[in-house]
C-alpha cells in the first residue's frame, strides 16, 4: 500500500510539472482587442525586460534612458542624436519599438549579454499598439488610493452579496459562470476549518444538517466567529507575518519567551480589535499617551527577529541587522512591498531610492536595543528593551496570558531612546559605511508624510500607515485575508504590490473590499463574514471541462478551490477528530513527538535547547500553533507540510506535494496514536466494527460515506482483522504507539484492525483538503 501511494504521488508530481509547462506556454495569449493599458499590458513587459537598465535604479541606468517615467521616456535620447525612445502614435519612429523587434545584436534590446531574453511577437505587438494609441502612461495601480466602484449587477439570482456581483461580472467576461452552492456537509467542513481551523463536531454537523431555516448558514457563521478558536485560526497567519519563534536563532539558538505576545494576538482577534488599532499598537504601543502594559506588549511584534549570542561578534553590525529586519517586516507584512531591495542600491523596479529606504529605516533606529548582550552563558529569555510582567498583573489586567506557574515574565518589546539616534544611508547597505544623513520619513511613492501633522517617530508612522488615504494598507490586509479563504489573493503576489508583482485578478473587487473594510472601521470579523457569506465562497468545488480549459488555475473563481490544510491544521484535525485535542488557549509552546537526534545534531552543544526534551501528558496534544519553533531546527512534521520556518516575514506559504508528506501521514506517531486512541474509544462504546467505521469516516471526512467507500473500508478492515487473528501482524506491537493510556480490557485484535482502518481514512486526500 505504501509503495502504491508513493507511485501515485510521483505520478501527480510529474503531471503537475507537465501541466505547469502547458500553463506557461498558454499564458501569453494574444494581443488584447480593446485599448492597451500601460498598467495591465505594457508595464509588466517593461518591468521584466527593460527596467533592469532603464528603470528607477539611477546607478544602473544605461544610455541616460529611463522608461518608467514619461518625462524621461519622451525626452530626446542622449546617445542617439535626433531620436526618441517613444514617439506617440508612431511606433516606426520610436527607438524602443525598433530595437525590441530588431535581430541585429548591435542594436537589439534587451541586449544578448543581459540574458533577459527577447520579446515575443505578442509582447512586441502590445508595445506597437500601445505606441499607436499614444503611449499613454498610468500611475502604478497600487499607489493610487482605492475607489469604491459602483457594484455591477449581472445576475441577481445567483448572488448573495457585493463580492458575487464583481466575480460574476468577471466570469461573464471570460465566458464562465459560477457553480451552484456546495452541499451542506462539504460547506460546513469548509467554513468550520476556515474560521476556526478545526473540523466541525458531530453535534454541529447534526445541528446544521437538521436546520431548515433560511438563515441557518448565517447562524452557523456567527457561532463560529464567536468561538475562541477563531482567534487561534486568525493568529497563525499573523505569526508568519511577525516571524514568531521560540528561540533566538543563529548558532547557539537559545530559548526566549515571546509567547505572551502570541496570547495577545489571539485575544485581539477574538475581541475583534479594529485592524488600524491592531497595527498601531504593534507599531507604536509604547509611544501612545500613558501606554498600558498590554499596549507595550503588542510591540513585541517587531522583536521576534533573530538575535545573536555568539561571542566575538560586532554589536553594531548585528544591531543594524535587527533594524533591517524590522524594516522588511513592516514593508512586506503591512505595505506589501519589496523595499528591502533598496537596502544596497536604488530599487531596480519600484520608485524607491536607497535614501527613501534608509529614511524609513530611521523610524526603527532609535530604540535602545543593542546588537549583543553577552554570550549564551548569560542568556536571558528576553533582550532589552524588556517588558516585565508581574504575577499580580498576570492575574488581573493581563489575565489573557495563560501562565502555567507563578512568577514574573519577561518579553522583548520596543522602547524609544531619549535622544534620536542619527541615521545614515549606508553605502551598499554595509553597517560601517555611512554616507548621507537622513531623517525619519515614510516612502514618498506610497503617500506624502506630512511632518506638520505627524511626529517623526513610530507613532507618526502608525498614523500614516492607517490613514484611509494610504493606498496600500487596507488593500494588502484584505488581500491576505482573501488568500486565507481562497488559497491565493486577488493579487497572487501578496508580498509584492510593486511593479514586479502580479496584477489583481479582479481590481474593482479588491478596491471595493478595501474601501468597504475601512468604511466599516477596519472590522476584521465583518470582512470575514462578508467573504464566507458570498455565493462565491459557498459554491461547489466541482470543475467543469469548460472551466478547466478557460481558467485552469481558477483565477476567476468559477468554482470553489480545493486547498490542502496548513501544517498546523492537519495536526489539529487529527487530534480533534480522535478526541485527543487539549483545547487550552494560549500559554508557552510545547514539544510534541519528534524524531530523535535532530536538535542534538544541529547544535553548538550549549544552552537549554541543545537537547530535545519531549513534553508529557496534555502538552502532547495541543494545537499545532503551540508547537515549539526552534529557528535552526524547525518542527519537521510542520516543515514537510510547508509551514514557515519563521526566520523572516512571510505572507504566503508555498504549497508542495511530495512523497514525504504521504510518509508522514502514514508513520507520524501523532497520526498513529490518534488512530489508536480513536479506535480505542469507539471499541469501548461499541464492539461492532461497521458503525464504528461510519462514525470515524464521518468525523474525519465530515460527511456520510458512500456505499462504495464503505464497502472498500469494510473489506480493508476484514483483511486487517484476519492478518491480526492469524498472527501475520502483531496487534500488541501495533498498539504500542504514543503515550496515551491503553485500555487492557479491550480485545487488542479488534482494536488494532479498527486502528489501521482509521489510519487509512486519515490518509485519504479528502481528510486534509477543503473541498
Amino acid at each position: 500500500m505504501r509503495r502504491n501511494i508513493l507511485v501515485a504521488v510521483c505520478i501527480l508530481i510529474v503531471a503537475a510539472i507537465a501541466f505547469t509547462a502547458c500553463l506557461d506556454s498558454a499564458a501569453e495569449g494574444g494581443i488584447p482587442s480593446g485599448k492597451i493599458s500601460y498598467n495591465y499590458h505594457v508595464r509588466p513587459i517593461l518591468s521584466d525586460k527593460c527596467f533592469k537598465c532603464h528603470g528607477p535604479d539611477l546607478n544602473k541606468m544605461e544610455a541616460g534612458l529611463r522608461l518608467d517615467l514619461p518625462e524621461f521616456a519622451f525626452a530626446p535620447l542622449k546617445e542617439t542624436k535626433g531620436a526618441f525612445a517613444l514617439v506617440p502614435g508612431k511606433p516606426e519612429e520610436s527607438e524602443l519599438y525598433k530595437r525590441v523587434i530588431s535581430t541585429d545584436s548591435a542594436i537589439m534590446m534587451p541586449t544578448p549579454d543581459s540574458h533577459l531574453g527577447s520579446l515575443s511577437e505578442v509582447e512586441t505587438g502590445i508595445i506597437k499598439k500601445w505606441i499607436e494609441e499614444g503611449a499613454v502612461y498610468e500611475p502604478h495601480w497600487a499607489f493610487v488610493p482605492p475607489v469604491k466602484e459602483e457594484v455591477p449587477k449581472p445576475d441577481p439570482e445567483k448572488n448573495t452579496n457585493e463580492i458575487d456581483y464583481f466575480i460574476q461580472a468577471k466570469l461573464k467576461e471570460k465566458g464562465l459562470s459560477m457553480n451552484e452552492e456546495a452541499d451542506k456537509e462539504r460547506l460546513l467542513k469548509r467554513v468550520s476549518l476556515d474560521i476556526t481551523g478545526l473540523p466541525p463536531t458531530e453535534a454541529l454537523m447534526k445541528q446544521f444538517q437538521n436546520d431548515a431555516s433560511e438563515n441557518a448558514y448565517e447562524k452557523l457563521v456567527e457561532t463560529l466567529l464567536a468561538s475562541p478558536q477563531y482567534g487561534e485560526k486568525m493568529a497563525v497567519h499573523w505569526l508568519d507575518v511577525a516571524r514568531y519563534a521560540d528561540s533566538y536563532g543563529y548558532q547557539d539558538d537559545n530559548v526566549r519567551t515571546q509567547w505572551p505576545w502570541r496570547d495577545w494576538v489571539i485575544k485581539a482577534f477574538n475581541e475583534n480589535m479594529p485592524y488600524d488599532q491592531f497595527v498601531t499598537w504593534q507599531l507604536a504601543g509604547d509611544l501612545l499617551p500613558n501606554p498600558t502594559k498590554e499596549q507595550i506588549l503588542a510591540t513585541a511584534f517587531f522583536r521576534n527577529h533573530k538575535y545573536t549570542e555568539e561571542g566575538g561578534v560586532i554589536p553594531e553590525e548585528y544591531r543594524i541587522e535587527y533594524v533591517l529586519d524590522k524594516t522588511k517586516t513592516y514593508t512586506k507584512g503591512l505595505l506589501g512591498l519589496t523595499a528591502e531591495c533598496a537596502q544596497c542600491h536604488d530599487h531596480k523596479y519600484d520608485p524607491i531610492s536607497q535614501k527613501d529606504y534608509f529614511s524609513l529605516f530611521a523610524f526603527f533606529n532609535s530604540t535602545y536595543e543593542i546588537g549583543y548582550e553577552g554570550d549564551i552563558s548569560v542568556s536571558k529569555p528576553a533582550k532589552n528593551p524588556i517588558l516585565k510582567l508581574t504575577e499580580e498583573e498576570l492575574k488581573t489586567t493581563l489575565s489573557f496570558i495563560h501562565r502555567e506557574d507563578t512568577g514574573s515574565l519577561m518579553v522583548s518589546v520596543m522602547g524609544e531612546m531619549d535622544t534620536i539616534r542619527p541615521t545614515y544611508v549606508l553605502n551598499r547597505g554595509v553597517y560601517d559605511q555611512p554616507t548621507e544623513r537622513v531623517q525619519p520619513m515614510a516612502l514618498p511613492v506610497v503617500m506624502k508624510y506630512d511632518t506638520a501633522q505627524l511626529p517623526r517617530n513610530r507613532l507618526g508612522l502608525a498614523k500614516w500607515t492607517t490613514d484611509k488615504k494610504n493606498p496600500l494598507t487596507a488593500r494588502v490586509f484584505v488581500n491576505q485575508v482573501w488568500q486565507e479563504f481562497f488559497g491565493r489573493g486577488l493579487v497572487k503576489t501578496s508580498g509584492d504590490f510593486g511593479m514586479q508583482g502580479e496584477l489583481p485578478s479582479n481590481p474593482a473587487l479588491l478596491d471595493w473590499l478595501a474601501v468597504d473594510f475601512m468604511e466599516h472601521n477596519w472590522d476584521i470579523k465583518y470582512l470575514v463574514k462578508k467573504i464566507v457569506s458570498s455565493a462565491t465562497y459557498r459554491q461547489s468545488a466541482e470543475i467543469s471541462k469548460e472551466a478547466l480549459q478557460k481558467d485552469p488555475e481558477n483565477i476567476y473563481l468559477s468554482h470553489a478551490p480545493r486547498n490542502r490544510l496548513k501544517a498546523e491544521y492537519i495536526r489539529d484535525l487529527v487530534l480533534s477528530t480522535s478526541g485527543l485535542l487539549v483545547p487550552t488557549i494560549g500559554g508557552p509552546s510545547v514539544k510534541p513527538y519528534q524524531p530523535q537526534g535532530l536538535w542534538e545534531n544541529a547544535t553548538s552543544g550549549r544552552g537549554e535547547l541543545a537537547t530535545y526534551k519531549q513534553d508529557k501528558g496534555e502538552k502532547l496534544y495541543r494545537r499545532g500553533m503551540y508547537t515549539f519553533i526552534k529557528l535552526t531546527v524547525p518542527p519537521p512534521s510542520m516543515v514537510l507540510f510547508d509551514a514557515s520556518n519563521r526566520d523572516q516575514c512571510e505572507v504566503t506559504r508555498l504549497q508542495t506535494n511530495t512523497p514525504l508528506q504521504a510518509l508522514a501521514m502514514m508513520n507520524d506517531p501523532t497520526v498513529l496514536e490518534a488512530s489508536r486512541v480513536f479506535a480505542q474509544k469507539l471499541v469501548e462504546a461499541n464492539i461492532n466494527a461497521e458503525p464504528n467505521i461510519e462514525i470515524a469516516f464521518r468525523r474525519i471526512i465530515c460527511r456520510t460515506p458512500g456505499t462504495a467507500e464503505l464497502k472498500i473500508l469494510k473489506r480493508y478492515h476484514a483483511e486487517q482483522l484476519e492478518l491480526f487473528r492469524t498472527k501475520q501482524l502483531d496487534a500488541i506491537t501495533t498498539l504500542k504507539v504514543g503515550e496515551y493510556p491503553q485500555n487492557p480490557k479491550l480485545d487488542p485484535v479488534a482494536q488494532a484492525a479498527l486502528m489501521k482502518t482509521i489510519n487509512l481514512i486519515y490518509n485519504m486526500e479528502e481528510a486534509i483538503v477543503k473541498s
